[in-house]
């Protein structure tokens, strides 16, 4: 066996008499650590669920990438995309790609006999991917969506139903304002579905229904469309698929004259990402501050254990031992008390996290928050990461503190009172 391992676990695991302070400072040292394990586990996983949560609504609303018109008409409204094969075809090879599908909106008035608002009505078709609505379904079905006929059925929020006093199966008029002639136009929708995703600034405008309805309001053809979405394998493949939209679709023109760009979701709705990044500097700031009180907390139980073993020190530089034997043995030792309050910050953590995530044990004001209940996503990657940082951060804390005892000399170590 190792001798300065040895030592060390003899140290480590000796019961001290009532005038000793080393197992003090070792409970002292191990619960700073697991504490700082503890906050740090816990407040990368809330904020990584709160941003992969809040950012999946973003996106169940826009897909990864929208490709957009930027030419506008006479009346400063912006022209139709034309979704032709050839539009299509370079769109089914942008890399990562899931699937992309074609939608149309509409501004409306929606009216009862109470009260009426403004709302977004967005067409999509049989093959637009509704995964995302059904998740947040709360009552009522989805409607049957065509691009080949209107079926008159209407998915509202929870927020615009409150607000106008629907439930599913109402029947309720939307008034909608021809761009050119300026002539008034009414629907007669019957709400099918109410869905909520608590993202009020979504929820209280938009609402969905079948794009051929869409674009006999909007007077458009059956291969013009508002744009199209990308669904893309992840948000982190972004990037490389717009480089590649970039080349091949930006400021290219359709067979109309119409000229299309493509948008990520992070252009189309910057001031909600921008947010969410300012949430990273919160965690670096918390790792930060927890590594610092961790080491401190370290090298102060250390420092008291040293001085506590001064005979032991001295004693043992009688014997030969050096100043880097000294050393490695507060190493080992060091890391013996940062590895238990690694598993015991790592059990409690995982576990809390666990907690929540399956039980939702602490909720939230979704009006503050976008959300009910406080997200979690355990990334342990980023675990593995924080409890070697904390074994090293400990060890090279360690080490150099050694420094301070490591040069006495035997008889003055020996005298030590």
């Amino acid at each position: 066996m190792n001798l300065y391992f040895f030592i060390a676990r003899r140290i480590y695991k000796e019961k001290s008499g009532d005038e000793s302070f080393t197992r003090p400072a070792i409970l002292i040292a191990t619960s700073g650590i697991a504490v700082g394990i503890i906050v740090m586990i816990i407040s990368i996983s809330v904020v990584f669920g709160f941003k992969d949560e809040v950012s999946n609504k973003v996106i169940g609303f826009g897909s990864h990438i929208q490709i957009l018109s930027q030419t506008q008409d006479e009346n400063r409204q912006i022209l139709p995309v034309n979704t032709d094969s050839a539009l299509m075809n370079i769109l089914s090879k942008t890399p990562h790609l899931t699937y992309c599908q074609e939608f149309a909106t509409k501004s409306g008035l929606i009216k009862t006999d109470e009260d009426f608002r403004g709302i977004i009505i967005k067409g999509v078709g049989e093959n637009y991917d509704l995964s995302f609505f059904r998740k947040y379904l709360l009552k009522g079905t989805l409607p049957t969506f065509s691009s080949q006929k209107s079926n008159d059925q209407l998915l509202i929020s929870q927020s615009i139903a409150s607000e106008m006093n629907l439930d599913v199966g109402s029947r309720v008029f939307v008034y909608f304002i021809d761009e050119h002639s300026e002539d008034i136009r009414a629907r007669k929708f019957t709400v099918s579905g109410i869905y909520q995703t608590h993202l009020e600034e979504f929820d209280k405008q938009t609402s969905i229904t079948d794009i051929y309805t869409v674009r006999r309001l909007n007077n458009w053809t059956y291969e013009e469309s508002s744009g199209v979405e990308l669904v893309l394998d992840d948000m982190c493949y972004i990037n490389s698929s717009m480089d590649y939209l970039i080349s091949n679709v930006n400021h290219t023109t359709d067979s109309k004259g119409f000229v299309r760009c493509a948008f990520s979701i992070r252009e189309l709705s910057p001031h909600i990402f921008s947010w969410l990044d300012v949430l990273d500097i919160n965690v670096v700031m918390i790792l930060i501050l927890m590594l610092a009180i961790g080491g401190f907390t370290v090298m102060a139980g250390l420092l008291i254990v040293m001085l506590d073993r001064m005979h032991m020190i001295g004693i043992l530089k009688a014997m030969g031992a050096s100043n880097m034997m000294i050393r490695k043995t507060f190493s080992y030792f060091a890391v013996m008390v940062a590895g238990r309050g690694v598993i015991i910050g790592d059990v409690i953590s995982i576990g809390l996290c666990f907690i929540q995530k399956y039980f939702s044990v602490i909720k939230l004001n979704p009006a503050n928050y976008y959300i009910d209940t406080v997200p979690i996503q355990i990334d342990w990657g980023y675990i593995c990461a924080i409890n070697l940082g904390v074994l090293f951060i400990s060890s090279l804390v360690i080490f150099g503190s050694s420094f301070l005892m490591s040069i006495k000399s035997p008889s003055s170590a020996i005298r030590w009172e």
